[in-house]
């Protein structure tokens, strides 16, 4: 058998060991400040993450006019741009300082939330793994490994600025002023669409690489490397072995972000019938506590997956071995 293609690999099997996990950190037995402690841990892990016209093209000949009724809508389309832009032209030197205030805050908030998400990820990895409260054993001892993932997120996210960002907001504006009719023959409606179309695509490649460095390269960094890039490099040669198993794992994710989606969904109408306990979603902190074992559930069920490919990859290993990362 090959160890980085190993014979069975199933979607099904982690489920079970997964609410097991949950049982175990949770419930055998309930301990309030357990819950309360690991609960801090999944909200810096979750934080600041929640927990991307048709049919008139080209039918015009020679002869097409434009209907009256949408000459004026695209005149008036035309005069509320020509007013805001001398609104701006008239106001810049107060709009410029504040625009760039506005958006130096946004971008250090952003940050700062991004670096204490990655940071705490390895904490709340850390407890999963082996089933301990603890806060300031992990933020120590994976500063290296959470500044290492802080910096891949932020390349990833300036490449995704770049190749989805600016084309996307490309688009809005050739809409705008296709609609205002100033761009007529030049920016096609089709040729939106096929240019959307291939943003689309690019910003789910982008997501994709997200979504498994957190959910695998981020635990191999936890047993093997501090560094995001030796972990992605690492994850690769399991990845190009088994395609199609983690491609359908993506799928199965999509089953039981739908699953967990409902569960959230029906407790929130309950709670509206409670009347507070709906509010108490709302706020962030408790709102991870009460959601916990949805949140444990998540990052067990991948971690068991990724323990299928071999006693290498086996983060649950660490309750009886003392991890020594690189």
């Amino acid at each position: 058998m090959n160890s980085e293609r190993p014979d069975r690999v199933s979607v099904i099997d982690p489920i079970g060991p997964a609410i097991e996990r949950v049982k175990l950190m949770l419930f055998n037995p309930f301990d309030l400040r357990k819950w309360l402690v690991i609960g801090f841990c999944a909200w810096l892990a979750y934080l600041g993450t929640g927990g991307g016209g048709g049919g008139g093209g080209g039918g015009g000949g020679p002869h097409y006019t434009v209907p009256r009724g949408q000459h004026e809508h695209r005149e008036q389309i035309r005069q509320d741009v020509e007013k805001a832009r001398e609104y701006v032209a008239d106001n810049s030197y107060w709009i410029i300082p504040v625009a760039v205030s506005v958006v130096v805050l946004i971008v250090v908030i952003g940050l700062l939330i991004a670096w204490l998400n990655s940071r705490g990820r390895f904490m709340f990895l850390h407890c999963v793994a082996t089933n301990k409260a603890e806060v300031k054993i992990p933020w120590q001892k994976f500063r290296k490994h959470g500044n290492s993932l802080f910096l891949f997120r932020i390349v990833l996210g300036l490449i995704g600025l770049f190749v989805v960002g600016v084309p996307a907001l490309g688009i809005v504006v050739c809409v705008i002023m296709l609609a205002a009719g100033s761009v007529a023959g030049v920016v096609s409606i089709p040729g939106i669409i096929i240019f959307s179309l291939m943003v689309f695509v690019l910003a789910m490649l982008m997501f994709l690489v997200k979504k498994l460095t957190l959910d695998f390269v981020v635990p191999i960094m936890f047993l093997q490397t501090a560094s995001c890039v030796a972990g992605w490099r690492e994850f690769m040669i399991t990845l190009s072995a088994n395609k199609a198993r983690f491609a359908l794992y993506l799928l199965f994710q999509i089953v039981i972000g739908i699953v967990i989606g409902a569960i959230i969904g029906i407790g929130f109408c309950v709670g509206l019938c409670l009347c507070c306990a709906s509010c108490l979603l709302l706020i962030p902190y408790i709102g991870t506590v009460i959601l916990l074992p949805l949140l444990v559930f998540q990052r067990a069920y991948s971690l068991y997956y990724l323990q299928q490919f071999g006693p290498r990859l086996d983060v649950f290993r660490v309750e009886t071995e003392v991890v020594q990362p690189v």
